[in-house]
């Protein structure tokens, strides 16, 4: 079956109208109506309910319409591909992160760029769950670093390493008098967390409400670096990755892990199972396997 053929379903599964289908696509709508007619002809299936008024796929027609989705953003994909390979003789290469993952990365980009030393990187910040699902199902990506497990079958969501989130305090915060902590010391304390839908906000909530506790929300931000900004501006405690103090090249808070309740994140590598992912993808998949391997 011809892609074309399938775009003329998607686009009519869309508009829910073969006249609006068929102005969009800049073809007459009979000759639409017939290229959806041989369709359920050639794979002897009803795909557009035409027995009633309003327009309806079939559960067939649901199945191929989602499918057909899929085909025709790969279709695109693997032409993109070789037209940056024709126009540059190489490629692109796009890796969505968090933020964090920004402490290690660098060093894996050096290792990358021996490999391939003419491929083009680019890189997007994608932070919670809903910007990754995305940037994977429209192709603005060819892998995600991520602390959120993706639960879509098509997407393969493999971890790379575990970290420890530890509390940040203010400088002469009396807390840091102490070696560690325990989550009851925070109950009364402004805390700074990430807005909804990031997994680490998830995380650090379920833990509170495991010891009983209602944190004293007074912020919700994005990016770790806003957060322990707060922090050093004395306006509330957090709750970030070992890592991120770990690498942090200049930092006035201070950081004390928790002793009761250790909390832990892990990152994953996250990509479409189905979609062409060129040798440059595959090599960096490697570099970062084998590079946490090591650890």
């Amino acid at each position: 079956m011809e892609i074309r053929y399938l775009n003329y379903f998607v686009v009519v599964a869309e508009k829910r109208s073969f006249t609006k289908a068929a102005e969009q696509l800049h073809i007459s709508q009979p000759s639409l109506s017939s290229a959806i007619k041989n369709m359920e002809k050639s794979l002897d299936l009803k795909l557009i309910e035409r027995s009633t008024k309003e327009f309806r796929l079939t559960e067939e027609g649901e199945l191929l319409y989602q499918e057909a989705k899929k085909l025709i953003r790969h279709h695109e994909n693997v032409l993109n591909e070789l037209e940056n390979v024709k126009k540059s003789g190489v490629g692109e290469f796009s890796i969505g992160l968090i933020e964090s993952s920004m402490l290690w990365l660098p060093d894996l980009l050096n290792q990358f760029k021996e490999n391939f030393p003419h491929v083009k990187v680019k890189l997007l910040e994608v932070l919670s769950l809903e910007e990754v699902e995305e940037a994977l199902w429209n192709y603005e990506i060819h892998l995600a670093i991520t602390n959120q497990f993706i639960h879509r079958e098509e997407i393969e969501t493999a971890p790379v390493y575990r970290e420890r989130l530890v509390a940040l305090f203010p400088p002469q915060h009396p807390l840091t008098e102490k070696p560690y902590i325990h989550l009851s010391d925070l109950a009364e304390e402004p805390f700074i967390v990430s807005r909804e839908g990031f997994q680490t906000r998830e995380d650090i909530l379920k833990a509170f409400r495991e010891v009983g506790i209602v944190p004293n929300i007074q912020f919700e931000i994005e990016r770790f670096e806003t957060a322990t900004r707060l922090v050093e501006e004395n306006l509330g405690v957090t709750m970030i990755p070992e890592n991120y103090v770990k690498y942090a090249k200049s930092l006035s808070a201070n950081a004390r892990p928790i002793q009761d309740f250790p909390l832990l994140r892990t990152v994953y590598l996250a990509f479409e199972k189905n979609r062409y992912l060129p040798p440059t993808a595959s090599g960096f998949i490697d570099l970062v396997k084998n590079y946490f391997e090591k650890d």
